[in-house]
């Protein structure tokens, strides 16, 4: 097996460490690290959890439980260990303090503190840095870590159910269920592994949603509504299971019922009358969001769409005939083909009786 074939098993294995942090991480990236002496495993471990130690460090304490050491070692890191202060120490200079030999970085840090300033402190230290190695899989699992540095925005997925005519709800709004139990538990894992899930307050008057995770293992994302006048009712579901409320508003009584609850709301800036979306999004970074999925209603996916602010769509089709009623696209108005809105790498699976289709809004900048 030739040198490269061997980085790039390591770094799937690193990258498949890292995965273990789904939806626990935020606002820290996804790391796994494997370290190799010898072509054999000494030690490996992944960041679980912000405020934990990192997946360089925890490597290194797998490495130690194993009566190990680390001199003369690989170690594997789909992200360039870090050279600053945060809530732990950095990695870089420990990994040069355990005799790391050699660093195989998937890919650098986005983060301005740290971009490649972590790689110099390695080779300053007599580390061989090698990389970047399988650098679109390591971009990809980080993908909203690297939308928060470098666009100051989450990674959006606008997430749908329609029939196949494209309808997402009939013309009296309904919309449950659409597809059957093993895509609606399907949705549910997606939710798990978003940090926050967001509805209208639409959505919130029709459905009255509670936006958890069910049917699956995982934690619970925030839950976000746009909610531009402060509608959501005092008793809805997701009120008295915490939410954020995303308003422009400036009604002092309705909020402090809201917030008294259960709610919490934020203040934010409107665009003709509505909520500010470019602006949303940037609060919701402030909240610790990496990865938002956006369920709903027809407008609010719309708006997103039409402001080029989504980067995936997850869309679930039935096999259902809806009829007349909002659609994805609803209220988009173009005067040309030209003018429609692009897909790119498209793939398909079935689930259940069900289909969903996954692809790239064209507009959606390359990680």
């Amino acid at each position: 097996m030739s040198d490269r074939k061997i980085d790039e098993y390591y770094m799937r294995r690193a990258l498949s460490l890292a995965c273990r942090g789904t939806g626990k991480t935020s606002p820290n990236p996804m790391v796994g690290c494997v370290l190799v002496r010898d072509d054999r495993v000494i030690g490996e471990g992944y960041h679980a959890r912000c405020g934990a130690d990192h997946a360089e460090v925890a490597a290194l304490e797998d490495l130690a439980r194993r009566g190990e050491t680390a001199r003369g070692a690989t170690a594997y890191v789909n992200l360039e260990p870090c050279c600053h202060v945060g809530r732990t120490p950095p990695c870089a200079p420990r990994l040069v303090e355990e005799g790391v030999a050699r660093v195989v970085a998937g890919m650098t840090d986005p983060n301005p503190r740290v971009d490649r300033k972590g790689l110099e402190v390695l080779r300053t230290g007599g580390v061989e840095v090698a990389g970047p190695c399988l650098e679109p899989e390591c971009r990809w699992l980080n993908r909203g870590f690297v939308r928060v540095q470098t666009l100051g925005r989450p990674w959006v997925t606008l997430k749908a159910a329609a029939g196949l005519d494209g309808r997402i709800a009939l013309t009296n709004g309904e919309s449950r269920w659409i597809t059957g139990p093993e895509a609606r538990q399907w949705a549910h894992r997606m939710r798990a592994s978003h940090d926050a899930v967001l509805v209208g307050v639409g959505t919130v008057l029709r459905d009255d949603p509670e936006l958890t995770v069910r049917h699956t293992e995982g934690r619970h994302p925030l839950r976000v509504v746009l909610d531009s006048r402060l509608s959501t009712p005092i008793g809805a579901k997701v009120v008295s299971g915490g939410c954020l409320i995303l308003t422009c508003c400036s009604d002092t009584a309705k909020a402090e019922a809201l917030a008294e609850a259960g709610a919490r709301i934020r203040r934010i800036p409107e665009s003709r009358g509505l909520v500010d979306l470019g602006a949303a999004l940037s609060c919701l970074v402030e909240e610790g969001v990496l990865s938002l999925m956006v369920e709903g209603g027809a407008r609010v996916l719309t708006s997103f769409m039409a402001l080029g602010l989504a980067d995936e769509l997850a869309l679930f089709s039935s096999h259902r005939i809806m009829g007349e009623g909002p659609g994805l696209g609803t209220g988009l108005r173009l005067e040309a083909v030209s003018d429609s809105v692009l897909l790119k790498d498209a793939r398909a699976r079935r689930v259940g009786k069900d289909f969903l289709l996954e692809a790239r809004f064209s507009c959606s900048p390359d990680l």
